[in-house]
């Protein structure tokens, strides 16, 4: 995707409970951000924190889904801090800038908190699982920010990371830059090996079919706008995940208008995903 990314491998099957969780480390480029540094140690200290990360990939495996461990997070983490200096370098100001007077240094803060803490709510329910990831990120937020934001300050910040994390749904409508890229980044884990979980595990719709269409993602700097997406698809069918899961969240965000989103089906024919469909009662 870029040279920012860092996938993490996935801890092992074998690994459950306190091995699983006790192996969990999230990295990011932080590129001197002293504030972004102190809250990533303090995410990795925090066992709560990751013990809901280990939830969430557990009931992710009860229901058939796609990874939501503490790997998604990390890519998310990676994709948004990407985004948002993206967004900055081509002149887009973040809201802790424009509406709280503080910095750059302090969005990408924002939008670590939102990446990191978004679905932590999958460790109680899927559904409503944003909301559920309020009142666990609420209850978190006063300690992970303790050594970083004195009051007022550590309210504003712990406000628009819970803004973020409520934003990323369907129909979350984030008011903030910051929020819409946890958003988009979040819809953007979706490179091969990251969305093929329901196909190869026999569950054939559009919805996995097109997900297993994709083979990478790539973002970087726009010609006309400061943010451009490419997406390399294997089969036609990928564009479903493009506007469904995508363009769905972009639109109605302060980044619509900011990024181009391009879909490419590479090669000179279609990888085979499907050999046949049957309706059934």
């Amino acid at each position: 995707m870029s040279q920012e990314r860092e996938v993490p491998a996935a801890v092992p099957q074998e690994q459950t409970g306190r091995a699983a969780i006790a192996s969990v480390s999230v990295k990011a480029p932080t590129r001197g951000n002293r504030k972004l540094e102190s809250f990533l140690d303090a995410i990795n200290r925090d066992d709560q924190v990751r013990a809901w990360w280990y939830m969430a990939q557990v009931h992710a495996e009860r229901l058939g889904m796609s990874d939501h461990s503490w790997v998604h997070m990390q890519i998310v983490l990676n994709i948004a801090l990407r985004l948002t200096r993206l967004l900055v370098k081509g002149g887009v100001r973040p809201a802790m800038v424009t509406d709280h007077g503080m910095s750059e240094r302090d969005a990408e803060v924002v939008v670590a908190g939102g990446a990191l803490l978004h679905d932590v709510g999958m460790s109680i329910h899927r559904a409503d699982h944003e909301a559920y990831s309020l009142f666990l990120a609420n209850g978190a937020l006063g300690r992970l920010l303790e050594d970083i934001y004195p009051e007022p300050e550590r309210s504003i910040v712990a406000s628009e990371i819970l803004h973020a994390i409520i934003g990323h749904r369907r129909r979350g409508q984030p008011y903030t830059v910051e929020a819409g890229i946890v958003r988009v980044a979040d819809a953007l884990d979706m490179a091969e090996g990251r969305t093929r979980i329901p196909l190869e595990a026999g569950q054939e719709g559009i919805h996995s079919i097109s997900a297993a269409a994709i083979d990478n993602v790539r973002i970087s700097a726009g010609e006309s706008r400061p943010v451009r997406i490419e997406i390399d698809l294997n089969n036609s069918a990928g564009i479903f995940q493009v506007d469904d899961l995508l363009a769905t969240k972009i639109r109605d965000t302060p980044l619509a208008g900011n990024v181009e989103v391009v879909a490419e089906v590479r090669g000179e024919s279609e990888k085979r995903l499907l050999s046949g469909f049957r309706l059934s009662d």
